[in-house]
């Protein structure tokens, strides 16, 4: 087996022969391949799950425009909690934890507003 490292600045192109062979494929028949290569399984339900957490707090930490340990230190987070929900290390999401991302994403200034009454 041979293994190497894909450049995203130059990712591989299709031959003219692969690109025409896709082409040809059908949705269904494009999804029944991709579902049945061991090299690349399906994710499940929880890795789906894990995947959209992290988004979810990247992009909160994003519209806040703060390091992991500043949006963490702000917000009231734990920074370790945060670094592992980044890197999609949590089994289950903290359902509390999320709508907390999501409200902070809609409305950083409100959410920091908020936390300067309350303390």
């Amino acid at each position: 087996m041979l293994k190497f490292e894909l450049d995203p600045r130059t990712p591989p192109k299709l031959s003219p022969e692969a690109a025409a062979r896709l082409d040809a494929m059908t949705p269904d028949e494009i999804e029944a391949n991709a579902a049945t290569d061991p090299d690349n399984p399906p994710l499940t339900e929880g890795e789906l799950s894990r995947l959209a957490a992290a988004r979810l707090a990247k992009s909160a930490r994003a519209v806040a425009g703060l390091s992991q340990a500043q949006f963490a230190s702000r917000f009231h987070i734990n920074v370790a909690r945060l670094r592992d929900l980044e890197r999609g290390r949590f089994r289950q999401p903290d359902s509390a934890l999320i709508a907390y991302l999501k409200v902070i994403k809609s409305d950083p200034a409100a959410v920091l507003k908020a936390i300067d009454v309350i303390e």
